[in-house]
């Protein structure tokens, strides 16, 4: 179909302050792997609403989301 134009499969949002690009559709889960974070143990806030972890593999991040993603670490 001429003159159609193809919606671009990538979009903006912002994790941790820094402006980011993933794929549309993406996940939280997706999100963690780019990150090199699935195997780390994480809170993530979506939109200033916290997130269960369990809900990480289908929590759809919309477009202009903003994130926050605190890696939990124990220590001394």
């Amino acid at each position: 179909m001429a003159g159609m134009m193809l919606a671009s499969s990538n979009m903006n949002i912002t994790v941790n302050g820094q402006l980011r690009e993933i794929e549309a559709n993406s996940t939280l889960h997706h999100l963690l792997v780019a990150l090199g974070l699935v195997e780390k143990p994480v809170v993530i806030e979506l939109n200033r609403e916290a997130i269960f972890s369990r809900d990480y593999a289908t929590t759809i991040i919309p477009v202009d989301a903003v994130i926050e993603i605190v890696v939990l670490a124990a220590g001394g």
